[in-house]
């Protein structure tokens, strides 16, 4: 049997796996989640939230792949005792992968053109007006949607092609060290506009006036939500880097390197969109439209405006291509450990299906726009209630439940796993939080999602 591939060093594996979790979620979703939900008692409540919640559930993922040395599709097959049906779960977690991508590409391919577009010049000197009128005509274009989704397809499974050290880790490093100087030099050019002090003191100081504004159940259940979804467990991708991971590290201990990530790329987006638009009046809680209307906007106004927006635009597609390949390595390895056939016919295989699935919803802006599915949702807002508001909080409380349960793995077979190496420990004193108090804040995650 081939052995199974693995990282070539630590710092590939945690950027990897941040890369992962560093997506849209973090660079786009954040900063107007914070604007919208009162700034920095937001902030507070999140990271509170990625601790007592994402924590805990990143471990599961990873032990269940390092344990098994399998991708979701064999893992739970692998570790379940005789009679266990997790093993059923593998295919709901495929689904959650290739459901994403239907839609994460398409939005992935928006921030490549956009890059173009704030390179060439396009926003210098137009009106707001303007600006609005060029993201309606994006849209209402197929073809030029259709062309940026394929690049974004066939560039993210070419990189996977290569393997796990030579493909994915080796370009991951690249492309995270240079994420992560856009986003410092970035936030440094924004702290430094002229009227960022207010935006800076917004994001920054808590004010229990905001927090009336909006609602304490809301800000609360805001900041558990983003914290929970910023991480992208639930689908199974963190499995697949765990099972290329050794034991010599405890996976609490690396987990936590991988929050700090995720929480720095967060927080730093914040700390670039929020005082930049305090500074040229802009509203920072204007909701998903902040990144392609408000803020060409602002970059149009400030000085050397084309460079620092394309390079805003070069780090959102960074971070958007991050979680692509991830999310493409877990597909890759589904079909390698499923079928038994080689990584580059599989890389071949899902390219076209994947290219495939994801016109939908780029048909769903233009050819197909008077289509509502869900809840009179377009084709784009349907696929991403199924994975964020079914399949990965679902997905997510399968994993934890099949490592605490006497049914699935059971707590201290995952125990043992997860405190292998040195590095940070889980107690058993958990046992009875990871047992019944996380099931909870889960399916009231949920509930909610699907009443709000």
């Amino acid at each position: 049997m081939k052995e199974r591939e693995k990282f070539g060093s630590r710092m590939g594996f945690i950027l990897v796996s941040a890369g992962c979790a560093i997506g849209l979620g973090n660079v786009w979703k954040f900063p107007y989640m914070a604007g919208e939900y009162g700034g920095a008692a937001f902030i507070l409540m999140y990271l509170l939230f990625l601790l007592v919640l994402g924590l805990p559930i990143l471990v599961c993922e990873f032990s269940v792949g390092r344990a098994s040395r399998k991708s979701t599709a064999r893992a739970f097959h692998e570790l379940e005792p005789k009679g266990s049906n997790f093993h059923k779960f593998s295919y709901m977690s495929m689904v959650s992968n290739y459901v994403l991508m239907m839609f994460y590409t398409m939005v992935a391919g928006w921030m490549a053109y956009y890059c173009y577009r704030m390179a060439k010049g396009e926003f210098s000197g137009v009106t707001t007006e303007a600006v609005q009128q060029g993201y309606d005509k994006m849209l209402a274009s197929p073809g030029i949607m259709t062309g940026w989704m394929i690049a974004v397809v066939i560039l993210g499974f070419l990189i996977c092609s290569l393997g796990v050290q030579r493909g994915l880790e080796k370009i991951t490093k690249v492309m995270m060290t240079c994420l992560l100087v856009l986003i410092v030099v970035l936030a440094v050019r924004s702290l430094t506009l002229p009227g960022a002090e207010e935006g800076v003191r917004f994001y920054l100081v808590p004010n229990m006036d905001s927090i009336r504004e909006v609602g304490l159940g809301n800000m609360i259940f805001g900041a558990m939500s983003q914290a929970f979804f910023t991480l992208s467990i639930g689908a199974g991708s963190m499995t697949i880097f765990g099972s290329y991971l050794s034991k010599d590290r405890s996976l609490a201990g690396e987990s936590v390197h991988i929050l700090i990530l995720d929480t720095f790329v967060a927080t730093m987006a914040g700390l670039i969109v929020i005082p930049a638009c305090f500074a040229y009046g802009v509203e920072p809680g204007a909701g998903p439209g902040l990144v392609f209307i408000a803020l060409p906007n602002v970059f149009n106004k400030m000085a050397g405006g084309q460079f620092w927006g394309a390079m805003f635009f070069l780090f959102l597609f960074f971070a958007a291509l991050s979680t692509v390949t991830a999310v493409f390595e877990n597909i890759i390895s589904f079909s390698m450990d499923m079928f038994g056939i080689e990584r580059k016919k599989a890389s071949v295989i899902n390219c076209v299906i994947v290219l495939v699935a994801s016109i939908p919803c780029v048909l769903g802006y233009n050819v197909w726009s008077n289509l509502h599915l869900i809840g009179g949702r377009d084709v784009l807002d349907s696929e991403d209630f199924i994975v964020s508001n079914l399949l990965l909080p679902i997905g997510s409380l399968i994993y934890l439940l099949f490592c605490v349960t006497k049914m699935g793995w059971g707590f201290d077979e995952y125990l043992d796993e997860c405190n292998q190496g040195t590095g940070l420990r889980f107690g058993k004193w958990l046992k009875p939080y990871f047992q019944f108090i996380l099931p909870i804040l889960i399916l009231i995650i949920i509930v909610q999602g699907l009443i709000g």
